[in-house]
């Protein structure tokens, strides 16, 4: 998400104790290791969607800046840990036409692949999602849900994934109102629905989301605690034709123990094990970080 915080809200107070987490548990992730991706670059950073290969090497993201990245992430053959990505090579967003995309068309959030070679992006600013072909090409406009014209501004389609059939689900960052659901948006045989909600819980924004490979739905969550930083949350669903079921908290952050983290991709290891990529967006703030940070499912 393209930065709205200021100065002003390193004086907002922590709401956290306040706020009933139905659904929380103990983790049932736990934590691989973190790597920090610095580049010197005038578009690097604002990361906000990241999609990963079967492999977990092969990413995809994009960011806030209007780029979209493909690279690999370099792992130790042993632990299967990030010690080095590929070089930073950024590709402009473009419209339809090829034109660049500037201003409130750059703005791209969420991100899935569907056939394992069409890229999808979602936008917060110009509410919209836009399929890519190859990275650097034009895009191709996707009709849109008649209430994506009516989402709060900086704080709509944050979440984009794509299911086994290749349909599109997303959902706004805010959904207006505390205690109103997240509305789910779900994009089949080129129509739109609006079929289930997903309960909010306590102060979290919904930032990003994937389809695992056990079929179910994988929601990034973040809370920003005032001076005490970034808290990051995430959630699993299951999702039939008509509701999400089966909440579960796989895991909580502690206040500043991450930073602002934005994207998920949910993928396998070679051990078996489902993990959690989630790469950060640091607003292209000297005081923030690049991050990508990795769990591993133990339930």
């Amino acid at each position: 998400m393209r930065s709205r915080y200021t100065v002003a809200l390193i004086t907002a107070a922590t709401l956290v104790a306040a706020w009933g987490l139905g659904a929380q548990a103990p983790d049932k992730a736990s934590f691989v290791a973190s790597y920090r991706w610095q580049v010197e670059h005038e578009k690097f950073g604002g990361f906000s969607g990241l999609e990963l290969g079967e492999n977990g090497r092969e990413f995809l993201a994009v960011g806030d800046g209007g780029i979209m990245v493909a690279g690999n992430l370099f792992r130790d053959p042993d632990t299967g840990v990030i010690t080095g990505v590929s070089p930073f090579v950024p590709y402009d967003l473009k419209t339809p036409t090829g034109v660049i995309t500037k201003g409130v068309w750059d703005d791209g959030e969420g991100l899935t692949i569907v056939n394992n070679n069409r890229a999808y992006v979602s936008f917060e600013g110009e509410h919209r999602i836009w399929a890519y072909d190859q990275p650097g090409g034009n895009a191709t406009p996707i009709p849109k849900h008649p209430d994506f014209a009516q989402m709060q501004n900086n704080s709509a389609l944050e979440v984009l994934a794509s299911d086994d059939a290749g349909t599109l689900f997303t959902l706004p960052e805010r959904s207006g109102v505390i205690t109103r659901p997240f509305p789910v948006y779900r994009f089949k045989n080129g129509v739109w629905d609006q079929p289930f909600g997903l309960p909010r819980r306590g102060p979290y924004l919904a930032v990003g989301g994937d389809f695992g490979p056990d079929g179910k739905f994988y929601l990034l969550e973040r809370h920003l605690t005032g001076i005490f930083g970034f808290k990051t949350r995430v959630r699993r669903f299951t999702f039939t034709d008509e509701s999400a079921t089966d909440e579960q908290v796989l895991l909580e952050s502690s206040a500043g123990q991450f930073d602002n983290l934005e994207g998920i991709a949910v993928w396998r290891d070679k051990a078996g094990d489902i993990r959690l990529t989630m790469i950060s967006d640091d607003n292209f703030r000297a005081f923030q970080r690049t991050e990508f940070v990795e769990y591993r499912i133990t339930d």
